[in-house]
């Protein structure tokens, strides 16, 4: 192992990490373990660890059961047989199947997503979050926890109902005794509310002291459920040998309640007379054969029929279709004729059973769908499991499997065993106050009624119990800011603040109080979550990403996609306001945490889709150039960073916001001097420094740095491979080289005119704002001015377009745009103006258009002399670049003093000189710093220009002057508009005309294509600066770089020159192609 011995500190050998690799499936914090050591909180469970004894569940106690628990529940005891009453036995058969169905499907996306490595606590909440990433998974888990919650509310009713109307009546607070319609509800309500506080209180209690109890008891409530549902099929297999004797009194077809009389007869015959009964006395007003009787109990026979007929009696047939009631309505018994007035005035209608609420179709499902949910109980026992990646599959499939089969052949059953007027009667009024599935049970109905109400008080501290877990779980990812406080709990972890709120949510559902309105409720939130367990396992498997290998494989794509379909259908055929109630809920939970809360890298499926839709997208954008109307400045932003990495020109980016405003492609690049191995940490420091300074001018886009051997180097390498594919920069971005006049700046303007060459090559715009650091910040206003486009030569609109852009930002939004273009002799200036007039309109630009008269005039002196300093600065900046002893070699060969002339001896690297002298004057510093700065170099002579400055007014000439410079010397020399002035006055007998040495043979010897641009830029910046000089912002065209190298100081010159005096300029240069169109 000795080729490997170097690199064991950072990766150990496989024998010596084996054991741990192979046990760290089965811990049940793994995967937090491994997932999120950034997360400080995940630091003190871990030291609890070690105390937790070994998973030891198996399939069938740690899965199988607990999943039978929470799927059987109060809606089979209590509503079932209505459900089957109402819809009928085809279409309650639909309902199941349907709702059973996305279960099924539902767990087949869930084991595959549980066998995908480990699933620590938190299940489903877990899965999901991992899977669609924190934004999904908090949206979701906080869905699942409303769900789980409210079905702790529904539980806790559904005891109540029990207690209340089967075992205790007379426990009522609110009487219901002689009341009717809306009053004998109101007060039904009441006695919900009040009972299920107290129960709640109670649960909310039993929890907080300890969850123990509630785990020990949890076999019990199941056996109580098991128990149950085996005297339901005995009472059915009985019902066809013996069935059991329920009567229900039928009064022309209408059903009795079956309170307030003993025999269901109108009279009796008694001693050889006929007696009226107690159901006389009710509809009558005495009990005398000759008294005035209710209308319809007059016209109608009394009969008495079998409640339970039993398996055998072909009631079955009766009972296939539905039976929808509106509220108030008659429980009729199909195929008895009645005789009844339309017209008459109904009476004594609290003696009929009667429908409570409208029932519809939609409805039934989304009463029913609670009592297929609970499909998660082994998922979030994950930890606990010897295996459980074998464990989930298997016991939550065959515990769906058993459930779905109970629940169709009950829907069977109930259809071919029970009375359909009995099934339609949802409390048993007609049944002496039965539970109506109880009347079926064997060997007594308090079977039925003891064991489902241990059976839902159970399934009530359950939801108790593992909702505020489900909330600790999602308050410590952290992924929900405000949700913090509900991460803390006692010593023992136990979630004593989530369990306050949990009890305080279930109160809302109490309050409801009506177990049919409660249920859709919570059938919105688990189907959202059964919808999202889908959709992760449908993008997993259709993005294949490498992590992606389930141990279950009896899945596909197109079966989670239609459970997902199956899911989002309920949830509207449930309840179409409650679904978009659900999804605003989760919509606005999903927008909080992607703006505010914690960013989490979990390796999730959105991402995975966001790079699919991006490779998509960018093959799209590869087919062709984008159409002008389409155009929009895609920028790269050149930076430059100081030793410490810190940019040195920041306002670039705020210009980059308001000019982006967020949209398109932003990059903001910059190089570092080095190697990789040598300089990846100033590197990485360099981007850490973009990102946060991209943060904070909230320009959004990327980042990039490269490392390069020098500078040139690396800014082309920026230019050139910026952008992905068709996601590429147009527009580069660069500030102007403020010191470009110094000489240990000379660098730094050369690498600018090559950016400039660079971006011409390319065909890409082309940005240079001088004078940056008096641009506004993105938090300043311009309540008033203008911005100025000094439109000279056509650049396919680009100036046209920045104004209108940066006019959508803030800070510029209160300025005025005028255009200004240039007419010259042969222009009519008349006709420009109204031609440009009609473009802006035809483009739907609003400004000011001004046209500008510049006729030819002859060159001034002053031209001469700005060429003069010029070109004599260009050739002593190359000087500036000599060896050293080429310099010392130039030091000994100044001899003309008087004149100041620098002469080389050296012919290999002199230029050709027409003059015998030249003036060593030169500019070091731009002057609108008006700064002098020292031209120094190591162990070189400072080159000299003394008091006699060159004089700047237009009708002076140069006054060279210079002196012996010695060896080892320092000296200084300075250029500024002080020292000119000064020069000027120090002179004042020279007339403005010529000077002692008669520069006019120099003036001739003068590059006149140098001496016609620097004509045209000062009689520009003198146009520019009578009309823009208190604009806000100038633009203006951006000459071309000079195809010979020779000329880039002139360059550089004639740039100075043309935006001398001007505030904020934006120098801008078109890539070749128009970016702007009037058509739409």
């Amino acid at each position: 192992m000795a080729l490997f011995e170097e690199e064991m500190d950072n990766s150990p050998m496989v024998s010596s990490i084996l054991s741990s690799l192979a046990n760290y499936s089965n811990l049940p914090q793994g995967s937090k373990e491994h997932e999120e050591a950034e997360n400080e909180e995940g630091a003190a469970p871990s030291k609890k660890k070690p105390a937790v004894k070994a998973p030891s569940l198996g399939t069938l106690m740690g899965v199988y059961l607990p999943c039978i628990q929470n799927i059987f529940g109060v809606i089979l005891f209590l509503r079932m047989t209505w459900m089957v009453g109402i819809g009928g036995v085809f279409g309650s058969f639909i309902i199941v199947f349907m709702c059973c169905s996305t279960t099924m499907l539902t767990a087949i996306s869930m084991s595959a997503i549980a066998t995908n490595g480990v699933v620590p606590a938190g299940g489903s909440y877990y899965m999901i979050s991992r899977s669609l990433g924190p934004e999904f998974g908090g949206a979701v888990g906080i869905c699942f926890y409303l769900g789980t919650t409210f079905a702790g509310a529904m539980y806790i009713l559904g005891a109540i109902e029990l207690l209340l109307i089967y075992i205790l009546p007379q426990a009522a607070i609110f009487k219901m005794e002689g009341l009717e319609g809306a009053d004998m509800e109101a007060a039904m309500l009441n006695n919900m509310r009040v009972y299920g506080t107290i129960v709640l209180s109670f649960m909310a209690t039993v929890v907080f002291v300890g969850v123990k109890y509630v785990n020990k008891l949890a076999l019990v409530f199941l056996a109580c459920v098991i128990l149950s549902i085996l005297a339901v099929y005995a009472g059915v297999i009985k019902t066809a040998f013996e069935p059991p004797v329920f009567p229900v009194c039928i009064l022309g077809n209408r059903t009795l309640i079956s309170k307030g009389f003993d025999v269901c007869a109108k009279v009796i015959e008694r001693d050889n007379g006929t007696v009226t009964t107690k159901l006389w006395k009710i509809f009558c007003d005495s009990e005398f054969l000759n008294a005035t009787c209710d209308e319809y109990f007059a016209n109608n026979n009394v009969s008495e029929i079998q409640g339970i007929p039993g398996v055998s009696s072909g009631i079955l047939a009766e009972n296939l279709f539905g039976y929808y009631l509106e509220k108030g309505d008659f429980l009729e018994k199909r195929g008895i004729s009645a005789m009844h007035d339309p017209d008459a005035i109904i009476t004594n209608s609290n003696r009929y059973v009667l429908a409570d609420i409208t029932s519809f179709f939609t409805l039934l499902v989304g009463i029913y769908f609670p009592s297929v949910t609970g499909i998660m109980a082994g998922s979030n026992r994950s930890g606990d499991l010897r295996d459980a990646q074998k464990s989930i599959p298997i016991g939550t499939i065959a515990a769906i499997t058993t459930t779905s089969i109970v629940y169709m052949s009950a829907v069977v059953l109930f259809g071919a065993c029970i009375e359909g007027v009995v099934l339609r009667d949802k409390f048993g009024e007609g049944v002496n106050g039965n539970l109506v599935i109880g009347t079926l049970a064997w060997p007594s109905p308090w079977v039925i009624v003891i064991g489902s109400f241990f059976s839902t008080c159970g399934a009530g501290l359950q939801s108790l119990t593992g909702a505020p877990r489900l909330l600790q779980a999602i308050s410590r990812d952290s992924v929900i800011p405000f949700l913090k406080v509900f991460g803390h709990g006692k010593a023992n972890g136990e979630p004593t603040w989530a369990l306050l709120l949990t009890a305080s949510i279930c109160e809302i559902g109490i309050i409801i109080a009506s177990l049919d309105a409660v249920a859709p409720i919570l059938s919105m939130f688990f189907l959202m979550c059964y919808m999202f367990v889908n959709l992760a396992c449908a993008l997993q498997t259709l993005l294949r990403t490498p992590n992606w290998r389930p141990r279950f494989k009896f899945y596909h794509w197109a079966l989670s996609f239609l459970g997902m379909s199956l899911c989002l259908s309920l949830m509207f055929i449930c309840s179409w306001y409650y679904a978009i109630v659900a999804m605003v809920i989760a919509t606005c939970i999903y927008k909080y945490i992607e703006f505010a809360g914690a960013e989490k890298e979990w390796g999730d499926g959105i991402r995975g889709i966001s790079l699919s839709a991006a490779r998509f997208a960018l093959m799209r954008l590869e087919e062709g150039p984008p159409h002008t109307k389409n155009w929009r400045p895609q920028i790269m932003v050149l930076v430059s960073v100081d030793a410490e990495q810190n940019v040195e020109q920041p306002r670039l980016l705020s210009l980059t916001n308001q000019l982006k405003a967020g949209k398109g492609l932003t990059i903001v690049g910059t190089s570092v001097v080095g190697t990789y191995l040598n300089n990846h940490a100033e590197a990485q420091q360099a981007d850490q420094v973009l990102r946060k300074l991209m943060e904070t001018e909230k320009v959004k886009g990327f980042s990039q740095v490269v490392i390069s051997s020098n500078l040139r180097d690396g800014t082309s390498h920026l230019i050139q491979v910026g952008g992905l594919g068709g996601l590429k920069h147009n527009t580069v971005l660069v500030s102007w080289p403020r010191t470009w006049k110094q000489a240990e700046d000379n660098l730094r303007f050369r690498n600018f005119i090559e950016v400039v060459r660079e971006t011409t090559a390319a065909s890409m715009a082309l940005l240079v704002p001088k004078n940056i650091a008096a641009y506004p910040s993105n938090g300043e206003r311009f309540t008033e001015g203008h911005i100025d486009v000094w439109w000279i030569v056509h650049d396919g609109g680009m100036l046209m377009l920045l104004p209108f852009l940066l006019r959508q930002h803030k800070v510029w939004r209160k300025c005025k745009m005028r255009i200004f273009t240039v007419a010259q002799m042969d222009d009519n200036s008349i006709q420009m103006k109204k031609d440009l007039i009609t473009f802006l309109y035809h483009l739907r630009i609003d400004a000011e258009v001004e046209v500008v008269e510049m006729h030819d005039s002859d060159i001034s002196a002053y031209t001469y002399e700005k060429t003069l300093v010029m070109e004599q600065r260009s050739q002593i900046l190359k000087q500036m670049h000599l060896t050293k002893n080429e310099m010392e070699r130039e030091i000994q060969s100044i001899t003309d003093s008087s004149r100041g002339s620098i002469r080389r001896k050296n012919p290999s690297n002199l230029r050709s000189q027409q003059s015998s002298e030249e003036p060593a004057g030169v500019s070091v510093e731009e002057k609108p710093e008006e700064e002098s700065v020292a031209v120094s170099r190591p162990k070189q002579v400072q080159l000299i220009h003394n008091k006699n400055a060159t004089p700047t007014s237009p009708t002076s000439p140069i006054t060279p002057a210079g002196g012996v410079a010695t060896p080892g010397s320092e000296v200084q020399m300075t250029w500024t508009d002080k020292a000119e002035h000064q020069a000027a006055a120090a002179h004042p007998e020279q007339g403005g005309v010529k000077d002692i040495f008669n520069m006019k043979p120099e003036w001739e010897s003068l590059n006149q294509s140098n001496v016609r641009r620097m004509h045209t830029a000062l009689r520009l910046n003198e146009v520019i600066m009578k009309k823009s000089k208190d604009a806000k912002l100038v633009l203006l065209n951006m000459p071309g770089p000079p195809k010979n190298r020779m000329g880039e100081e002139n360059y550089m010159e004639f740039l100075e020159v043309l935006t001398e005096g001007l505030n904020r300029v934006l120098l801008v240069r078109g890539g070749g192609r128009e970016v702007i169109t009037i058509y739409s």
